[in-house]
């Protein structure tokens, strides 16, 4: 049996060696159970948030844990509903503004960081050198770090308790810039030079030969920002019932107690679908702009 497998291994190897003439066969097999391993390893967090969702309380507070469901139920969801009646929840309002949130910093943050990456990626200026690193080196700074000015910036331009104090941060994160930049940076400038010879003016060229080329690092950069927007909860800048997002009337939920903690896998399970289901549909272009942003054209 084994010996069958390996022979098959073999042929497979030997059709597509012409592709792989720089590795053996014995360094293709470690490289898969490599990657096979940490795939599986990695997938663990999300089975275990979708088996979570379908747990009887039973189940939940086993010791040890199991990460499969034995007896699956609906009762979390139902349990999601019925605590959701009880406290009279608006959750029409809730879901509005959370999709108002997201559309209008995904946009924002996809157009403004594109506009600004254009001309530091394809021309030279005096002082577009510095002005690169100073983007590189924001990058360190984690979120938590720049919460409190953040927050004195939005509280100076009267901003707290709005839409805009959730989302102005977001749309001027140097994240989508340098990820923008750095695809641009592979766009041949030959292609400008003609376009400009055919009399497009600048915005015209932005729009109609550089954007459509970087989509796959736009489309990325939706992916991200609509993460990162999707779960937020509004932190300190949110005061207002009429205003908070989904997450946050998600978050008040399982902060009930170790009753709902049921409940809180269904929640879980939720706010997961939307930017899973967003990556699966984007995800080939996600790889392409990874495998392509640290090369130079």
């Amino acid at each position: 049996m084994i010996k069958n497998i390996f022979q098959a291994v073999s042929r497979i190897w030997i059709r597509f060696k012409f592709k792989r003439r720089n590795r053996s066969l014995a360094v293709d097999i470690a490289l898969a159970v490599f990657l096979g391993f940490f795939g599986v390893f990695s997938a663990g967090p999300l089975v275990l948030t979708i088996t979570s969702a379908f747990k009887p309380i039973s189940e939940i507070f086993l010791f040890p844990p199991r990460l499969f469901v034995q007896n699956p139920t609906l009762n979390n969801f139902f349990d999601l509903g019925t605590v959701i009646q009880e406290t009279k929840i608006i959750v029409g309002r809730y879901i509005f503004n959370t999709c108002f949130i997201t559309i209008l910093g995904t946009m924002g943050t996809v157009l403004f960081g594109s506009m600004a990456a254009y001309p530091l990626a394809k021309y030279r200026f005096p002082g577009s050198r510095v002005m690169s690193h100073i983007i590189v080196y924001s990058l360190m700074f984690n979120g938590a770090v720049t919460a409190i000015p953040n927050y004195f910036i939005m509280a100076k331009l009267g901003l707290v308790n709005t839409y805009a104090a959730v989302v102005l941060p977001v749309i001027a994160g140097t994240l989508g810039l340098y990820l923008m930049q750095s695809f641009m940076t592979q766009i041949p400038m030959e292609l400008i030079e003609a376009a400009k010879i055919d009399g497009k003016s600048e915005a015209g060229i932005f729009f109609t030969v550089v954007m459509p080329l970087a989509k796959p690092a736009w489309i990325t950069l939706i992916i991200l920002s609509f993460n990162s927007l999707w779960g937020n909860t509004g932190g300190t800048f949110i005061y207002s019932e009429t205003l908070k997002p989904v997450s946050y009337m998600l978050s008040q939920i399982i902060g009930g107690g170790v009753a709902r903690t049921g409940v809180a896998g269904a929640v879980n399970l939720i706010m997961l679908i939307v930017p899973v289901s967003v990556f699966i549909i984007s995800q080939s272009n996600v790889i392409q702009t990874m495998a392509t942003s640290g090369l130079k054209g």
